[in-house]
């Protein structure tokens, strides 16, 4: 029987479908978190074979002492996971100290740093935007001389928007050299292209199992700053140029049995630059809208290609689906009933969201879905209408 390891099993909770269908598909599932037993849901408890709880998931002999128990008790461990880009570099540590087939700490370097990213797809073809590490003010001058304003200034190891500045003039640069933490930072020329994504998940062999793409109002980095309102569409035919360039940086970063998000700047011209890798899946409820919109489980997709190698059809995605989200602390237009009174016939799935997320996804959303585009851009504009 595979013994599959599931690090923070019960964050984001959503991730506890992973959890269930591994078990459904015939693999101990073997959870490894800090949070007290107790604590996780019903649903996790009844789908863990064994749950180690270590005080700290940044101690490393902790986890290390999880493992060997782990594998003493139920033999070698054959695959460990989390889905989570903040456990991206715990896993790869784990795989390679106790042999463990998938990402190993070696290549962990050039998906968690956007520096290092850049030199890849620049060996691939492709044609990412001028970047570079600016670790001193001199530094920092000198490459918008080179590439001038705007410039986006992010952390070279960092997930989402989170402390990312777009630089407009020299104001704002002497207020990022305050402000910004103590990590290295890289700054980037400014692209004013549609952000798009390339997703999906691919087989042991490097193979997409399927793919989809998301098409957002605003770019996530201006939606944190300006504190507005997200909403995006996973569309139902993927641009052959965006398909060519998804399919160039899996082979670049040679992905193997995972889930994968890949951002990418679509200009008018249908031309396409890269903008950064993920080897997890696109975060909030996106999961579940790829499973809205193919009409599959994607969860089980993933437990049973890695617990019993089927590989399903999954044929062409069928609807449209949009996430649309909203914000504590500002007044809509409409209410929670008169948005199910107008679209209750397109709405698959609403709930509240992280704390943790919330900042970009909104606190509450909405996702929708038809057949048409049109309906669902027409659901988020009254959907996230203010009351003024």
């Amino acid at each position: 029987m595979m013994n599959v390891v599931f690090l923070s099993p019960d964050f984001p909770p959503n991730y506890v479908n992973f959890c269930t269908r591994l078990r459904a598909a015939g693999a101990n599932v073997l959870g490894i978190s800090s949070t007290r037993f107790e604590s996780l849901n019903h649903e996790l408890r009844d789908n863990l074979n064994y749950y180690y709880r270590v005080d700290d998931m940044h101690n490393w002999d902790q986890l290390c002492n999880g493992m060997h128990f782990l594998a003493e008790h139920y033999g070698k461990i054959d695959r460990i996971d989390s889905q989570n880009e903040y456990w991206l570099g715990t896993e790869s540590g784990l795989r390679s100290d106790f042999n463990i087939f998938g990402l190993k700490r070696e290549g962990i370097e050039k998906i968690k740093r956007k520096s290092l990213m850049k030199k890849v797809f620049q060996d691939a073809g492709l044609n990412p935007a001028r970047g570079r590490v600016c670790q001193s003010s001199e530094e920092v001058e000198a490459f918008i001389a080179e590439v001038g304003f705007p410039v986006v200034a992010k952390p070279d190891i960092g997930v989402g928007a989170a402390r990312t500045y777009k630089l407009e003039n020299q104001p704002d640069v002497e207020k990022y050299l305050r402000e910004k933490p103590y990590v290295d930072y890289i700054l980037e020329e400014y692209l004013t292209g549609l952000i798009v994504s390339f997703d999906g998940l691919v087989d042991e062999e490097g193979r997409p199992m399927f793919t989809s793409s998301l098409r957002y109002n605003e770019g996530v980095m201006d939606i944190v700053n300006n504190d507005s309102d997200i909403n995006y569409v996973t569309v139902r035919e993927i641009e052959p140029t965006v398909i060519e360039a998804g399919m160039a940086t899996l082979k670049a970063f040679d992905v193997r049995e995972r889930f994968f998000h890949f951002e990418f700047f679509l200009f008018p011209d249908g031309s396409v630059r890269p903008m950064e890798v993920n080897m997890r899946p696109p975060g909030g409820f996106t999961l579940e809208m790829f499973n809205y919109g193919y009409d599959f489980d994607c969860y089980k997709i993933w437990a049973e290609l890695l617990v019993q190698r089927i590989k399903p059809e999954v044929g062409k995605q069928k609807y449209f689906v949009n996430y649309i989200g909203r914000k504590d602390n500002k007044r809509y237009a409409m209410s929670h009933e008169e948005i199910f009174s107008q679209f209750g016939s397109l709405i698959v799935m609403h709930d509240r969201m992280s704390d943790a997320l919330s900042p970009a996804l909104g606190n509450y959303c909405y996702i929708v879905r038809h057949k048409d585009l049109q309906p669902v851009l027409d659901a988020a504009t009254a959907i996230q209408e203010q009351a003024y």
